[in-house]
């Protein structure tokens, strides 16, 4: 530093929703938000994580067209930003690199620069970047340190380790430049900061949602604030991209574990933060070697800022669990069908709790002109599924119409003999093949209603309610389903608006209505017994002893564990939907359809210890 005065920064974090591939439009999209953030006279803003090309890019990202594609991208968006008359203002993007070098390396080989001995060499490597961009010019490049590789994430399918850690001065500021699981990891690029000598930590993210996530995002940033020593500015992506919905939830924390700012979550939005440094307050300044890194500097103003008044930072306060969930399901609906350009959706009305919910979502996502529901009843549909499903579809003021089935099943069964759970599930199939044919004459994606309880124990069925582009609830047990429709009608409630899902469709004992008077209670345990088993063996990959050590049924579990293992070629090709829970099938559990093990009680072998 020149000196050792306090200095003033006011700092921006752009929570921003991207679109995977999008080059040129992500980067208009920079260009607007920081035109805001200069309105509100912010010296620095951050975006996203790979910002320019959204999140995930998924094997986008190993084709080299699409790398250098990223890169001319980036510094073109430095020259954008200087002709709008921006360049004075630090921006901080997520880009994809690509550098000299081979492909990833094995995860447990140690990241270097350069591997030209790789078994797969490849022309470049790949780097999940952040660029501090200032003055027309690429200022600095950080490639993201540690990869993760678990759950929904391949990034060490991808992407080459960083080894460097840059600190760029701006305004007698000196900003470490770090990426999303960098924070997740204790004595990494924040502990490498902290030895280092920084004022300041930018933390470009793309955190998925899941429930109960942001309770544990604010401790997680405090701790790495400590072990920075500074304070840390988290920003995260907000938005809809396929299984996966991102809900903002950025935040600014500073080194003694003060919450200074925080985003709404699963809005778009710019916080700004008025920060007070005292360059005392950090060790000797260090550059080269330290511990796994490499630290370099680099300067774009010494000169502190004129001191400014300051202003008052947002802190937002968290959603409650339901609703965040709902709003997670809508926002990844709105995203799903918006960004892929479809005008509207069509799904199948029977009058049941599922229908009704994803009736409801698709209208808080879509606005009810774009929402098209149909009643298919059969022989074996009930007065009252019929009155509710049109009941649901006038309080959401969709579009409704009724196609009875009848008919057409009894066409079938007179060309051939089906009987039982094949006579059943062949209305099943008779209205998915109506919705998908509505589907393709109107332009709607169709909209499979099966939730996460169905989806486990294969109770959906495959070419029938499975049918659809996109499953709203897919990720959501049953129970939930449940909690979810008395929250949205309470929510209604409260500010004196209709109810949009009617009570009879919440209280009546679920029915698929595809024999006589069947109920779901007559082939599976209860849905509270049902999705506890669910959730330890599905989410928490629990054993059958560990199921069993929790107070779980012999003969419940058993029986779960059977219909769930015997479903996975079902689930394999159903349709994708927003994931809200800790595993969620499809990308985040990935297991054989072709698989002889099955969950026992471990065995002692005689003579050894118990």
């Amino acid at each position: 530093m020149t000196d050792q005065q306090p200095v003033q920064l006011r700092v921006a974090m752009a929570q921003v929703d991207t679109r995977v591939g999008d080059l040129r439009g992500n980067a208009d999209l920079v260009v607007r938000w920081t035109a805001r953030a200069a309105a509100e006279q912010a010296h620095l803003v951050v975006f996203p994580e790979m910002t320019l090309t959204g999140y995930p890019p998924e094997d986008l990202v190993l084709r080299e067209s699409f790398a250098h594609a990223s890169e001319r991208t980036l510094v073109e968006l430095a020259a954008d930003l200087a002709d709008q008359g921006l360049g004075g203002i630090a921006v901080v993007v997520g880009y994809l690199a690509h550098t000299r070098g081979a492909g990833p390396a094995p995860v447990d080989e140690p990241p270097t620069d350069d591997r030209p001995g790789d078994a797969n060499p490849r022309r470049g490597a790949p780097r999940n970047g952040a660029a501090l961009l200032f003055g027309g010019e690429v200022v600095a490049r950080y490639y993201k340190r540690h990869l993760p590789n678990y759950g929904v994430f391949d990034e060490a399918r991808y992407f080459v380790p960083g080894t460097e850690l840059p600190v760029v001065r701006l305004h007698g500021v000196d900003i470490a430049l770090t990426v999303c699981e960098d924070l997740w990891v204790e004595g990494g690029p924040c502990g490498v900061a902290g030895r280092a000598g920084v004022d300041l930590v930018v933390s470009p993210n793309a955190s998925p949602y899941e429930r109960a996530k942001d309770d544990l995002r604010l401790p997680l940033v405090r701790r790495r604030a400590a072990e920075a020593r500074a304070t840390i500015l988290y920003c995260n992506q907000v938005g809809g991209q396929d299984e996966l919905v991102f809900d903002g939830d950025s935040m600014a924390v500073a080194a003694d574990g003060t919450l200074l700012a925080r985003s709404p979550q699963f809005v778009e939005h710019l916080a700004t933060v008025d920060l007070d440094i005292d360059p005392s307050s950090a060790p000797d300044r260090a550059e080269g070697r330290i511990g796994p890194m490499t630290v370099t500097r680099h300067v774009v103003s010494d000169e502190p800022v004129p001191p400014f008044a300051r202003r008052p930072a947002t802190v937002a306060e968290p959603l409650g669990d339901t609703e965040e969930v709902w709003r997670a399901l809508v926002l990844g609906l709105r995203d799903f069908i918006d960004k892929n350009g479809m005008p509207s959706v069509v799904l199948g009305m029977s009058g049941g709790i599922d229908s009704a919910l994803v009736a409801a979502i698709a209208v808080d996502a879509l606005g009810p002109d774009r929402v098209h529901g149909v009643g298919l009843p059969s022989k074996w549909s009930s007065e009252h599924s019929l009155s509710d499903a049109e009941d649901s579809a006038a309080r959401l003021g969709m579009h409704y119409s009724v196609v009875p089935i009848a008919p057409m099943v009894e066409a079938y069964e007179q060309a051939v003999e089906l009987s039982g759970v094949a006579a059943e599930n062949l209305q099943a199939r008779v209205r998915g093949t109506l919705l998908m044919g509505l589907s393709n004459q109107h332009g709607h994606l169709l909209l499979a209603t099966s939730n996460k309880s169905e989806v486990a124990v294969g109770y959906s069925t495959l070419y029938g309610d499975a049918a659809g582009g996109f499953a709203p609830i897919k990720d959501v047990p049953k129970t939930l389903v449940w909690e979810l429709a008395r929250w949205r009608n309470a929510w209604a409630r409260e500010r004196g608006e209709t109810e949009p899902i009617p009570q009879n469709s919440i209280d009546k004992p679920p029915s698929a209505e595809l024999a006589p008077g069947q109920q779901d209670s007559d082939s599976l345990p209860a849905y509270e017994v049902l999705d506890a088993v669910i959730a330890d063996y599905v989410d928490r990959d629990l054993g059958l002893a560990q199921l069993l050590e929790r107070g779980h049924d012999p003969e419940v579990v058993a029986r779960v564990l059977r219909l769930v293992d015997g479903a996975e070629f079902k689930r394999r090709q159903s349709a994708p939907g927003t994931k809200i829970s800790l595993k969620a099938f499809g990308r985040d559990r990935r297991l054989p359809i072709t698989n002889r093990w099955r969950e026992t009680l471990p065995t002692v072998r005689e003579g050894a210890e118990q």
